[in-house]
């Protein structure tokens, strides 16, 4: 029998703090829920619950973005729209303008409403935002640094990089010299008609009034007088490309020797003598070199209206641009660099880089090519119906786009959305305590506490019997 060390105290106190250090980490877990709460309960299992937490934040994250990206969609379709009904209507009007019925002040008055949509359509692709951010004034189209061309556009399957193209042939405008300067008094009357407009000219008029009169008549015959009243005066039609023509005729042959036009509209001073003059397209040869990206597209093909260029290959590859009037250059190439910046990326996923780009192509009437439309002018009405057909179909294929970039990101919510449920699920096992075994733990250590505390307590009353010896 032992006084200083009592071995069977100290076995119940060691077996007792045991217990109590069990029945604390249950209370814990008890009240948190979690069945790790320090990294000492199990190590790995905390490694992989907090990565898997951090990819769950980030997949509603994900999930947030997405849906912001849709809002962004919803605005732009919105806008563009309200954009394609005014096409639609200046196209109506322009089916209008074509009818011959209408006269000139008619045709001003249907101008009036053309040139206020055409406004209207500027105003709403420059002042079309979300979040202070343009959405269809070109900020979200790729970026293309270049020279000599304007009013560049590249589809999405148009890579980065630097596309050279050389300038053949300028664009030409169908022209004629009359080699003849104005009388100072009209000697003969008659009427002059520019592609079908007609304006009548009296015997007498001075210089200054059949200048103003040829000047204005050209003007609606959609062609300008090239000199002054004082000099040998040519003609142009204001269009660039094949489709230019410049028939002007005169009523008499008097009249016309006096103006030195030819009275059948024919014109042997022309490029092509007897014929009505006509101007020319654009010529343009792609380089395919190394140094040029269109050597990874040899069967792209050129397509031309005036200065308008077209170029386009097969997969919806596709850059249209305005050429510089006038500009030609068969030994400097054009360079197109065209750059990734511009289209807003979607961050889209939980990890770098899982990005979706959206670009949305500038809306104005200049991207359009519908600035100049005129129904004044004598055959305006029919080119503005061929350039508004042309406008809607590049709205229509924008709009396209759009819907196909928001049916994507319902479908990119739907998976995060999934994903992150599954992954709570998972983290869930590694982490959640089970409420029911730990509650049976919990009952056994308290048991044992309790037991634990009564068995300490008999193994101190054990040294009180060692003074029954001393008696």
């Amino acid at each position: 029998m032992k006084i200083n060390n009592n071995i069977s105290a100290i076995i119940s106190n060691k077996q007792l703090l045991r217990n109590e250090d069990a029945l604390s980490r249950s209370m814990e877990r008890l009240s948190s829920g979690f069945r790790i709460n320090h990294a000492s309960d199990d190590p790995s299992g905390l490694s992989i619950s907090n990565k898997m937490n951090t990819q769950i934040q980030g997949l509603d994250r994900a999930s947030r973005n997405s849906s912001d990206g849709m809002s962004v969609i919803d605005t732009a379709d919105g806008a563009m729209q309200e954009i394609t009904s005014m096409i639609q209507r200046m196209r109506e009007l322009s089916v209008q303008a074509a009818n011959d019925l209408n006269s000139l002040s008619d045709k001003e008055a249907i101008q009036v409403e053309v040139e206020n949509l055409k406004s209207e359509v500027d105003r709403i692709a420059s002042t079309t935002e979300f979040n202070t951010k343009s959405l269809l004034d070109g900020s979200l189209d790729n970026r293309v640094y270049t020279e000599h061309v304007t009013r560049v556009q590249t589809s999405e399957k148009v890579e980065d990089g630097k596309y050279l193209f050389k300038v053949e042939t300028a664009a030409t405008r169908a022209a004629f010299d009359t080699q003849k300067t104005l009388p100072d008094t009209l000697q003969n009357s008659g009427s002059v008609i520019f592609n079908g407009y007609e304006v009548s000219l009296e015997k007498g008029m001075t210089r200054e009034e059949v200048y103003e009169t040829l000047r204005k008549g050209a003007e609606i015959g959609n062609a300008e007088i090239v000199g002054e009243k004082d000099t040998n005066i040519s003609y142009r039609s204001m269009d660039y490309g094949s489709d230019a023509t410049l028939n002007v005729q005169v009523s008499n042959a008097e009249l016309a020797d006096e103006l030195g036009i030819d009275m059948n509209g024919l014109n042997d001073k022309s490029t092509t003598p007897g014929k009505i003059p006509k101007g020319a397209n654009a010529q343009v040869t792609l380089d395919r070199s190394d140094a040029s990206q269109f050597k990874d597209h040899p069967q792209a093909t050129v397509h031309y209206k005036g200065n308008k260029i077209v170029i386009s290959d097969s997969n919806g590859f596709e850059m249209s641009m305005l050429l510089d009037a006038g500009y030609e250059s068969s030994t400097d190439s054009i360079t197109l660099d065209v750059t990734d910046i511009g289209p807003m990326a979607l961050h889209i996923g939980a990890n770098e880089g899982q990005q979706m780009t959206v670009k949305v192509a500038a809306m104005d009437t200049k991207s359009l090519y519908i600035d100049d439309l005129d129904l004044t002018k004598q055959g305006g009405p029919s080119k503005a119906i061929s350039q508004l057909d042309d406008a809607l179909a590049a709205v229509n294929k924008s709009r396209a786009n759009l819907g196909a970039y928001y049916n994507r990101l319902e479908h990119t919510v739907a998976s995060l959305d999934t994903t992150s449920e599954n992954m709570n699920q998972a983290v869930s096992r590694i982490k959640d305590v089970d409420m029911a075994t730990e509650m049976v733990e919990y009952t056994k250590d308290n048991v044992l506490q309790q037991a634990g505390t009564s068995a300490l307590a008999q193994a101190n009353e054990l040294p009180q019997m060692a003074l029954q010896l001393l008696q």
